[in-house]
């Protein structure tokens, strides 16, 4: 079950990392405010805008590293750490867990990309626990790796059970060109702002839940639900959101979604659970309904399940449930322009992930 391969060229992918940026800058006129003095100091003189690199490196024939493991690696920050590190992590795949604690702000973990660089473990249940990579430190960046949870992947019995490949719980998160690969809950985004960029996400059931307030931009979003158990219709999302006010939310921008088997876009795991999927290519995966209230019957009205400006197979809004929201065009920019997670200029204070 590995990624699938990527189509973009480095200099065209490159270019759209660049535009990605610009547009976070100009997503809301443009503003001319610099980010608060409680964000990560950048290094101007460094290419990548860090204070200092750290490389890893586990196969030992590659040149000689400070560490042989991410976790030892990111032990080796400083608490309360106030400038991007760089953590340059070799190709190869890393069998451990790995933890950022929330005091560990300012990590930039720089794989060799996806295809190359995986962090992988077998784990399932426990939430707080079980997932393989979890980051509570507010300001962490990821390009280039793949977070896997090897649970249920491969010959045997399939037993459903919640196995996280990777939890995002800080504020002020970004993940570049990385993958996440699991079968149930495989990725819990959790809490915070955040921006996934070029991403491959895999799973069957529940694959992208929780309370995160998220912009997905040309992510591939891949159902695996056929291989393992065609009968069974899975979910995609689960989102979280609770309260009327609250900052939460997930929106699928120029995305595709494909895979086998077949699954409902989402189902709601809170009282005011929020997807929109915008501009996406949906391949023949959804059934017709496309969402679920779940354990929300009778409360459809609180829920945002939107669709718009689709494509593909799967994108037939004829038949779906009678409840799903229809925004005008000022509504649905409040949801697809950066500003949804920018209001106040974060994003411009990311590390150079495209040096």
């Amino acid at each position: 079950m590995s990624c699938r391969r990527q189509t973009s060229s480095p200099l065209t992918h490159q270019l759209f990392l660049s535009l990605v940026l610009l547009a976070c800058l100009c997503g809301s006129g443009c503003r001319a405010t610099a980010p608060p003095a409680k964000y990560c100091r950048l290094n101007r003189s460094d290419k990548y805008g860090v204070a200092y690199t750290i490389t890893v490196d586990n196969s030992g024939h590659g040149p000689a590293a400070n560490f042989t493991t991410v976790q030892r690696a990111i032990d080796s920050v400083p608490v309360g750490n106030s400038q991007w590190v760089r953590i340059q992590i070799s190709p190869g795949k890393f069998t451990e867990k790995v933890v950022i604690g929330e005091n560990k702000p300012c990590i930039f973990l720089h794989g060799a990309g996806r295809a190359s660089t995986s962090i992988e473990w077998d784990d399932h249940e426990d939430k707080p626990t079980s997932p393989i990579f979890a980051a509570f430190a507010d300001d962490i960046v990821a390009k280039g790796i793949t977070f896997k949870n090897k649970y249920n992947i491969g010959p045997g019995d399939l037993v459903w059970k919640r196995a996280t490949a990777a939890r995002i719980g800080g504020d002020r998160s970004a993940f570049f060109e990385c993958g996440f690969v699991g079968l149930q809950d495989t990725f819990l985004d959790d809490d915070g702002r955040h921006l996934f960029s070029n991403c491959y996400i895999e799973g069957a059931m529940d694959f992208i839940y929780g309370a995160g307030k998220s912009i997905y931009k040309e992510c591939e979003i891949s159902l695996n639900i056929g291989k393992y158990e065609p009968g069974l219709a899975g979910s995609i999302t689960a989102q979280k959101k609770e309260l009327p006010g609250e900052e939460s939310g997930f929106v699928f921008d120029g995305c595709e979604f494909s895979g086998t088997g077949k699954a409902i876009l989402g189902r709601a795991w809170g009282a005011y659970s929020t997807v929109v999927v915008y501009n996406s290519s949906i391949g023949d995966i959804i059934v017709p309904q496309g969402w679920d209230a779940w354990g929300y019957v009778g409360h459809e009205a609180n829920l945002t399940y939107v669709e718009a400006n689709n494509r593909g197979k799967g994108a037939n809004t004829s038949k779906r449930v009678p409840w799903m929201k229809r925004l005008n065009p000022a509504q649905l920019r409040s949801y697809v322009d950066i500003s949804f997670i920018d209001r106040d200029g974060w994003l411009r204070n990311l590390p150079r992930i495209s040096s």
